[in-house]
């Protein structure tokens, strides 16, 4: 299907060169996309797209003679890795390490990066653990105590009574 399907005007009665130009320039190289096809292709919003730009995660392209900038369909499948390394806890810094080696070249590079966010998932598990079993001991005592007693997890979050958990 054509990206001008439906247009049934003829290029010459657009009134506007900037409009004829840019519709030209899509006639001829219709594999190129438009941010918002970009971004609908990708799964993501338009001011995802220049928020990457910006962070030079994606590339800026040029304006073809001052017409509207279009995209590479390759680049909805950069945007949807970033996307998919954020998912796995990434930060966009390291994200932009993994881009750099996305060929592949350096595999322990690669290995390297995704062994310190294991790491880390495993450390923040860990706490987490922590936190939940301290939360669960003071569910247990505020159902314990009863309602002539203070709080014990309003006691333990202010400071005045100690939040710990003997398991």
């Amino acid at each position: 299907m054509s990206v001008l399907s439906g247009f049934n005007h003829s290029i010459d009665s657009v009134p506007n060169n900037r409009v004829k130009h840019f519709l030209r320039y899509i006639m001829t190289n219709t594999n190129q996309l438009t941010i918002g096809k970009l971004a609908s292709a990708a799964g993501v919003g338009v001011e995802t797209v220049r928020y990457y730009q910006r962070r030079n995660l994606l590339p800026t392209p040029a304006s073809p003679g001052g017409a509207f900038r279009t995209y590479a369909p390759e680049q909805a499948d950069r945007i949807r890795f970033i996307k998919r390394a954020q998912e796995l806890g990434f930060s966009l810094e390291q994200v932009a390490a993994l881009l750099q080696l996305e060929d592949g070249s350096d595999r322990q590079a690669v290995r390297q990066l995704a062994a310190e966010k294991l790491a880390y998932i495993r450390a923040k598990i860990v706490d987490l653990a922590k936190m939940e079993a301290v939360l669960a001991h003071l569910i247990h005592e505020c159902e314990a105590t009863g309602q002539a007693s203070p709080c014990p997890i309003i006691g333990a979050l202010a400071g005045t009574t100690v939040a710990s958990c003997h398991s």
